[in-house]
């Protein structure tokens, strides 16, 4: 195992030899930042050592494939944030949460922005209808065209996701 792990390291270490200066460059020109290039570009490298690649054929196209996803990430963050700013901003001071709470909700907004990407558009939009703004599930069915079984399965598929995910199952 020991062999395997220092071949694993030496193989990431040799494509961040050839190609995290190529890579950095690719992220700057999508971000228009140095900085921000700099951090997503140590990202997909260390994203390599967990995925432990094999036999990789056209590494910029396997390193740009895995830097697109956190390009992604990175920007929906950032629009997260932003919308968590102005909502802080229309606070009145003494409602204002301590930096430690806005923190923290912000990364658990951005945890349920994970789970909720990962569900199907009209199940995700079903769940946030019926969570959100109280719809019944028959009111979900006519809002978007489909039957009430239809809307029925919707809402209980992003439970069940939800669920899996809270308790492992």
């Amino acid at each position: 195992m020991a062999a395997a792990e220092s071949a694993l390291h030496q193989h990431v270490h040799t494509l961040y030899s050839e190609h995290n200066r190529w890579l950095q460059g690719w992220l700057r020109r999508k971000l228009g930042n140095a900085c921000d290039a700099a951090d997503l570009a140590q990202d997909v490298f260390l994203r390599l050592l967990h995925r432990q690649p094999a036999d990789i054929r056209e590494p910029r196209t396997y390193l740009s494939t895995i830097a697109r996803g956190l390009v992604i990430e990175h920007w929906r963050r950032r629009e997260l944030e932003l919308a968590w700013l102005e909502t802080l901003a229309q606070l009145p001071p003494a409602h204002a949460p301590s930096p430690e709470s806005r923190m923290l909700f912000l990364e658990t907004l951005i945890a349920i922005d994970r789970v909720l990407d990962a569900l199907k558009p009209q199940v995700r939009t079903a769940f946030l209808w019926a969570q959100l703004e109280g719809l019944t599930c028959r009111q979900i069915a006519e809002r978007l065209g489909v039957s009430l079984a239809t809307a029925e399965r919707h809402v209980a598929a992003a439970l069940r996701h939800c669920y899996a995910l809270r308790f492992g199952d």
